[in-house]
């Protein structure tokens, strides 16, 4: 039985997609393909492979990623009950979401801030690609969601990171202290219905305009507590533009971000919208990706990279 969306929703998203619509709502409609990381600090990569492939798993290499691959397996089975699972020797982490450390692309002596980490999924993926050196300040908000960022880092090995937990606005007193930011905002979360359709439930016009005033005051803080010269990378899973590209222009008018222009191979993906809703969006923003779930067969995603010159 298909869950029935929101008319407002559809109409929203219509207005951007036009002929699109019908199989935008479609794929919206369909289970999220299970996807996994596997985690080098603990595992090797063929080793993995092979030990899921003898239960039977079958494995598709996720084109944009090192190690990321789709899975599925036997009936009865699942991704999370696996000795590999346990040992953390892969992370159940949804496709578009390993999009965003990919594009801050860490050196290995950086300063990273990760402003709302938990439950650590973008944290462990920056750790794995910087090998444990360096430094990430991994900070949620929540005790019990950094109950669970505490547990994932410890089962993945990852040990270049430090816990915090504030209000991420707090942050902007911490001027020009990190080489780069990752901010993965908290959202009205759109884009992960396929896998969550309860997210819809408290969907509205209004709490999207509440998320979008948050989103512009984290990102005014990761700006701040960015070194001149540095990357910060804005993601959500969500599709609406109050909280995408009106964020995106807000920084780049207030503090003179420039939006890089970057393009992950074998990613199908639209630029950011101009205009909306009789807002007009600065052109930078078009640098940014949006991925609707039809693109890859995803989540919906968001994602930036901006420089602070």
């Amino acid at each position: 039985m298909k869950h029935v969306i929101p008319r407002l929703f559809r109409e929203r998203y219509g207005k951007i997609l036009g002929k699109e619509k019908n199989i935008f709502i479609e794929y919206c409609q369909k289970p999220l393909r299970k996807s996994i990381r596997i985690n080098e600090l603990k595992a090797d990569v063929d080793d993995v492979i092979k030990r899921l492939s003898s239960y039977g798993w079958k494995l598709e290499k996720i084109p944009w990623t090192k190690a990321g691959y789709w899975v599925s397996y036997p009936e009865g089975e699942q991704v999370g009950n696996t000795l590999e699972h346990f040992m953390g020797y892969y992370y159940v982490q949804e496709a578009a979401s390993m999009i965003p450390p990919i594009l801050l692309d860490p050196d290995e002596s950086d300063k990273i801030l990760d402003m709302a980490a938990a439950p650590g999924s973008k944290t462990s993926q920056l750790a794995d690609t910087m090998k444990n050196n360096g430094t990430i300040i991994a900070n949620d908000v929540s005790i019990e969601r950094i109950k669970v960022l505490r547990f994932n880092l410890e089962k993945l090995g990852v040990m270049n990171t430090i816990i915090s937990r504030m209000d991420g606005r707090s942050f902007s007193r911490f001027e020009n202290k990190f080489d780069a930011v990752m901010l993965d905002a908290p959202c009205s979360s759109e884009g992960i219905i396929r896998k969550d359709w309860k997210a819809l439930s408290k969907w509205s016009i209004r709490f999207i305009m509440g998320m979008s005033y948050l989103q512009k005051q984290l990102i005014s803080a990761a700006v701040s507590a960015t070194k001149k010269g540095g990357v910060i990378v804005y993601s959500t899973c969500t599709l609406a533009p109050e909280e995408n590209e009106e964020v995106i222009d807000y920084a780049v008018k207030n503090f003179g971000l420039k939006v890089e222009k970057v393009r992950p191979k074998a990613l199908k993906f639209r630029k950011g919208i101009r205009e909306w809703k009789g807002k007009k969006y600065d052109k930078e923003v078009e640098n940014a990706l949006r991925i609707w779930p039809h693109d890859n067969d995803t989540e919906g995603f968001f994602v930036a990279k901006l420089r602070k010159v």
